[in-house]
């Protein structure tokens, strides 16, 4: 793996911006099934109740994984 070397308020600024789009496309997920709650709207997906979310499902669990990494990475800086 190749490092190199960031300023640390760069590096926290761009991990933000980041973070603040996945956000932007978790809400419009969300929105567009009228959720409030991700672990609703997956569980709800999972099971059947909405049909036709396998799409979004997946790509909001993608999501969420990234949000999550991104964070760890912003608190451990």
């Amino acid at each position: 793996m190749t490092q190199i070397k960031l300023d640390k308020s760069i590096a926290e600024d761009l991990i933000t911006s980041k973070l603040r789009i996945l956000q932007q496309n978790i809400d419009e997920i969300l929105n567009r099934w009228n959720e409030s709650s991700a672990k609703d709207f997956l569980e709800k997906a999972r099971t059947g109740i909405y049909k036709n979310a396998e799409d979004d499902a997946v790509e909001l669990h993608q999501f969420l994984l990234d949000y999550s990494k991104l964070q760890d990475i912003l608190n451990t800086l």
